[in-house]
């Protein structure tokens, strides 16, 4: 082979090492500084694919051996389980990550002593009412929400949606199927109108009166309320939020986590942005410019929208997100017989 040709295929490698492809399914803007602040201090490339969770696990299984992937973000627990248990993930050792990372925010050790995936950020599956016809002690719990008092008053996204199965799967670690199925028919008594549109439109949906109590993920109340937009800011003052179960296993919490991928080219590197993600810069990013809660152990943050809803502080569920993932065909068996679309 030519010295020049050799030349060539060395500097490629060596391009190839100093870069990571990432298959990611947070399609957030405010993420781009992320990988810019990863890359100024590592001189590592960040190449992103963005699709949503099911897509990307559906190209992860077709390209196999083949895949180019390194970094898979997700951002649904059920999700980072199943993938886990189709074999995507390359399960990790990391002393850095398994000291900032709550063990119920991560995968079980696998039978090589590493870990599939890790827990970067959370957000809190809340209630929200309107204010002038709703008590507050009315919602402070997810059972309540079948209250009968309720009927006609309840707006929800579909069942099917990962938010909404993952509660709906820690409820049955929490009351048991039976009663779980039993609470899930009284959503469906209550509904204002059959399940649509996201989580912001359930807030709004509070706010114009469609109807009186809501579901909602933190983040997406925490943008109205950061918002300079006056229809947000007037919307906002209708509605009240609530972080249920305080007094009993916690508010339910989805999470967005990271792994490597099974066939990864650059797993040094990949384990490197992993790592970087639980640091201190990049956690309080996570909760400042995409309004999430931190994952990683004794951070603080300065979003003022996350400490005003919360009181600074609350009490959430600690399930493994093995168990809430094992209840998903469970679940959506309920669904299906109860009419919960």
């Amino acid at each position: 082979m030519a010295i020049g040709a050799l030349g060539s295929q060395i500097a490629q490698a060596q391009t190839a090492a100093a870069s990571i492809n990432v298959y990611s399914a947070r399609h957030y803007p405010t993420d781009e500084a992320l990988y810019a602040d990863f890359t100024k201090s590592t001189g590592i490339k960040v190449n992103r694919v963005d699709s949503d969770d099911a897509g990307i696990l559906s190209r992860l299984s077709a390209e196999g051996s083949a895949s180019p992937a390194d970094v898979i973000l997700l951002v649904d627990a059920a999700r980072l389980w199943r993938a886990e248990v189709q074999g995507l993930f390359l399960p990790v050792k990391s002393k850095l990550l398994e000291e900032a990372i709550p063990e119920n925010l991560r995968a079980k050790r696998s039978d090589n002593g590493g870990i599939a995936w890790f827990g970067l950020s959370t957000r809190a599956r809340v209630i929200v009412y309107d204010k002038l016809k709703v008590q507050k002690s009315d919602v402070d719990a997810y059972e309540k929400l079948a209250d009968p008092k309720f009927k006609g008053k309840l707006c929800i996204r579909s069942g099917s949606h990962p938010y909404n199965l993952s509660l709906f799967g820690a409820m049955t670690e929490h009351i048991g199927p039976q009663q779980t199925e039993v609470w899930l028919k009284g959503l469906v008594n209550n509904m204002a109108r059959n399940p649509a549109g996201g989580d912001t439109d359930q807030i709004k949906g509070v706010a114009s009166g469609e109807c009186a109590v809501a579901v909602t993920n933190t983040y997406y109340l925490a943008r109205l309320m950061r918002s300079t937009n006056a229809a947000d800011k007037a919307l906002i003052e209708k509605v009240g939020v609530v972080f249920p179960n305080q007094s009993s296993w916690g508010t339910h919490l989805n999470i967005a986590g990271g792994a490597i991928a099974k066939n990864s080219k650059n797993q040094g590197n990949a384990l490197k942005f992993l790592e970087y993600l639980a640091s201190a810069s990049a956690q309080n990013h996570f909760a400042n410019g995409n309004n999430e809660w931190p994952a990683a152990k004794g951070m603080s943050f300065d979003n003022p929208a996350l400490k005003a809803m919360s009181g600074g502080n609350f009490k959430s569920e600690v399930l493994p997100v093995s168990a809430v993932g094992m209840n998903q065909i469970k679940v959506q068996q309920m669904l299906d017989r109860v009419g919960f679309r």
